[in-house]
């Protein structure tokens, strides 16, 4: 089981999975301000935090893989551990049984809640998650 010395890492990884997804909110032509369920006005990004929900587990994975080959012995995230956690990018993630970086899968995922807004779609796109 992840003990607290594993919190940091998590939440370093989070904070470049939210970055990702800003990015794509963007890169979509959408505001990572307005949120869905996400909501308070002293947060910038409550829409980034409400598509970033379902990626999640792909951060506990690299950071449980990490912990599982003993990468991770303190609380202090060293240079090595932030170049492993930027690699989240570069993750596979699976649509439709086909493999796409992480990066091109939010892309997808935030064109489809586009989509979603402009009428022409009802569901938002997320990956398999692939254990």
């Amino acid at each position: 089981m992840l003990r607290n010395i594993h919190n940091a890492h998590l939440n370093y990884c989070y904070a470049i999975l939210r970055s990702i997804v800003a990015r794509a909110l963007v890169g979509s032509g959408l505001l990572p301000t307005l949120g869905i369920f996400h909501r308070n006005k002293y947060n910038a990004y409550c829409l980034a935090d409400d598509i970033m929900e379902p990626y999640r587990p792909f951060c506990d994975e690299l950071v449980y893989g990490m912990w599982k080959k003993g990468e991770i012995k303190d609380v202090e995230i060293t240079r090595e551990h932030k170049a492993k956690l930027l690699s989240i990018a570069s993750m596979d993630v699976l649509f439709d049984k086909q493999k796409s970086p992480l990066m091109v899968g939010l892309s997808r995922t935030t064109n489809s809640l586009f989509e979603c807004y402009k009428g022409e779609r009802r569901k938002i796109i997320y990956p398999e998650f692939m254990a």
